[in-house]
């Protein structure tokens, strides 16, 4: 294992923090994990609640209601090439319109919904926010896979990932719960998350607007093609150019999970330093902004 580097060393030690716990990794004997790490360490619905960081109540109270909508759903993938679309589309007129679906309460990281696609060797993609109607049933099935289960444990009937959904669409817009879309296509699930606001920022020195993502590849179509690696080093250049504010994006798989740290340094991550976290001991992963161009 490397040594540890700086960043255990230096940094601001912001009490609330949160993570980019993008811990992709599914069973340690596959090639391309699609896993993310374990309930103990995730942000968002984590049980562990956040520090006292107070939110305006208008702010809160902004569309929650309809960020979470009724609760029905289809998880239909023939479907989907209509359902998802680019959160930010172009009319007759030229002017971006925002389609029904997209959150309005997620300024605290500059509107994930409107970061637009990425082109990938592996097609087009981009992040769509989840929506309870439309996304409980497909993510609640992905979540009962054994090899998600394992990491995630939210497996059971659709309440269990209903109520961990909900925490974050109800919340004040500091972790926001996506759809991974490939070429129109749902084939993963998300979390975007001010690492710096979440509990992970007990466990390192946290620097203000870290920015955490935690990866869960759905179908087992998709894993062992290596999409892990390759998503996540597109969606942290998301990260990392939608959000000028961030320099770091942060990650926590387990330290046990070979094939999990492996898609992160595919992604340009590098391993900083070994961290103790409620559930697990976590290899803490970094993509540097200053590094952007050089991984």
């Amino acid at each position: 294992m490397p040594p540890a580097d700086p960043i255990a060393e230096t940094g601001f030690a912001v009490p609330v923090m949160a993570d980019l716990a993008c811990g992709v990794g599914s069973r340690s004997d596959s090639p391309d994990p699609g896993m993310v790490s374990g309930k103990g360490a995730r942000a968002g619905g984590h049980s562990e609640d956040t520090m006292d960081l107070r939110l305006p109540d208008e702010l809160v109270a902004l569309t929650a209601a309809d960020a979470l909508g009724p609760l029905d759903g289809h998880g239909s993938r023939g479907r989907d090439q209509e359902m998802y679309q680019p959160a930010v589309s172009i009319a007759r007129t030229g002017e971006p319109s925002r389609p029904s679906f997209v959150p309005r309460h997620d300024d605290l990281l500059d509107s994930v919904a409107e970061w637009g696609p990425a082109d990938t060797p592996a097609g087009g993609f981009h992040l769509v926010p989840v929506r309870l109607e439309r996304d409980l049933v497909l993510i609640s099935r992905w979540m009962n896979d054994p090899a998600a289960a394992a990491f995630w444990e939210l497996a059971g009937p659709q309440e269990v990932t209903q109520d961990h959904l909900r925490a974050q669409l109800a919340g004040d817009g500091r972790s926001v719960p996506c759809i991974g879309v490939l070429d129109g296509a749902p084939m993963s699930f998300w979390e975007i998350y001010r690492a710096d606001l979440d509990p992970l920022a007990r466990h390192y020195p946290a620097r203000p607007h870290d920015t955490g993502i935690h990866l869960l590849v759905g179908g087992t179509a998709d894993r062992g093609r290596g999409l892990g690696g390759l998503l996540l080093r597109a969606v942290a250049d998301l990260v990392l150019a939608q959000r000028p504010s961030c320099t770091r994006v942060i990650a926590e798989p387990d330290i046990r999970n070979t094939p999990s740290v492996s898609a992160f340094l595919t992604a340009g991550f590098r391993f900083s330093a070994e961290v103790d976290l409620p559930a697990k001991r976590a290899a803490l992963m970094v993509r540097d902004r200053s590094l952007r161009h050089r991984l």
